[in-house]
């Protein structure tokens, strides 16, 4: 029977859309799901602030009636105004190992993105810079971070057939902690902290954090506003994560750095793996699922980096240093013996220079395709 491909357009159809990963990836043990209800949320315009300067379409592959494979197209306007593009991007892409299933999904976007006047294409990429991007070429036999894309080994096949180049590479690594912190580590934080007059926010509640949250995200803005495809979070989408995800950080485990004006001046934001506990829970946090994610929050040796940022006024003048310092003390006190650090550029030598006073292995490769479009005629 051939490939039908359908576009989702009712509620039930997204479900299905959300769900199909789980039957293709229910026996893989690296596989971590996404939470259920925060793709609903993603993928449906009444939830999702992003989608006042974005466009999107979600399309099912079937064969036998039964689904085999799934996209979705989307087009980020800001974005292309911003960097002076015409750009579609695919993400949300799961399929069979099929190479007529990947050439009936990827024609369809593609189709779509024509009549809408794009020139390219390009991902795995989300709505913003805060999903889930790239294409996992390295990595297959490590466990993934919450959060972050996971696909087969075949996926890449499938996708380099069709035309699709590399636009761009994000590297992972594993650092095991020493037990004691690199004293030259050390010596540059405090330095630093002397010199630029820098000194930590202490907390003991999450919501202490919150008055500085808005400025948090700003200072992510202002940092990335130069990397690989970064869009600034809207007003409304900074109100969105904060409400979403700042209730549920550990204080100590989200250093804040303020300036001699109480500004914020860098951050990190890390959280003790909810990787095993997300598989435990199969994507639903409810009615039970929480519970898995509150033990993971205890007694963890492994640590996920998410987010890192520096002013750009105090940036190559050692404050990584001082957050890298300050982080190494609260996992030695909580027996942290692993961190993921998630994706960063390939080219971003500076971020991963960082690691270099630990053991460091470089362990995951994210991959961003490109494809330029003949224009329909």
């Amino acid at each position: 029977m051939d490939i039908i491909v359908k576009e989702v357009k009712i509620k039930s159809d997204l479900k299905k859309f959300i769900r199909f990963p789980f039957e293709i990836y229910k026996d893989n043990k690296y596989w971590v799901p996404p939470l259920i209800m925060d793709d609903l949320k993603t993928l449906r315009k009444e939830t999702n602030p992003a989608f006042d300067f974005c466009e999107a379409k979600y399309w099912l592959a079937y064969k036998d009636e039964k689904i085999v494979g799934r996209i979705a197209g989307i087009i980020n306007h800001k974005f292309n105004e911003k960097w002076n593009q015409k750009s579609a991007r695919f993400g949300w892409f799961d399929l069979i190992d099929n190479e007529e299933v990947a050439k009936n999904l990827f024609s369809t976007v593609e189709h779509w993105a024509k009549e809408k006047g794009m020139t390219s294409i390009h991902g795995p990429l989300g709505f913003t810079d805060m999903d889930g991007e790239g294409l996992l070429v390295e990595g297959f036999d490590e466990l993934s971070t919450f959060g972050s894309i996971y696909n087969h080994p075949y996926y890449q096949k499938l996708v380099e057939k069709l035309n699709y180049h590399k636009d761009v590479d994000w590297l992972e690594f594993s650092v095991t902690l020493n037990k004691s912190i690199p004293e030259k580590v050390s010596r540059i934080a405090e330095a630093v902290a002397t010199r630029e007059h820098l000194k930590f926010l202490r907390v003991k509640k999450a919501k202490e954090i919150l008055p500085y949250a808005r400025e948090i995200f700003y200072l992510i803005n202002n940092a990335y506003k130069d990397l690989y495809g970064f869009v600034e979070l809207t007003d409304k989408q900074i109100d969105m994560y904060v409400k979403a995800y700042f209730g549920f950080i550990k204080p100590d485990y989200v250093p804040v750095i303020l300036d001699e004006n109480n500004k914020v001046a860098a951050f990190g934001i890390t959280m003790p793996s909810l990787s095993r506990a997300i598989q435990k829970n199969h994507g639903k946090l409810f009615p039970f699922g929480f519970i898995h994610v509150l033990r993971a929050m205890k007694n963890n040796p492994n640590v996920d980096l998410y987010l890192t940022a520096v002013r750009p006024d105090l940036q190559n003048k050692g404050v990584n240093a001082m957050l890298i310092n300050e982080m190494n003390n609260v996992f030695i006190r909580n027996n942290i013996r692993m961190v993921e650090t998630n994706r960063e550029l390939e080219e971003n030598a500076k971020i991963q220079a960082q690691w270099k006073f630990y053991d460091t292995r470089q362990h995951k490769r994210r991959r961003c395709y490109k494809k330029e479009l003949v224009s329909i005629k």
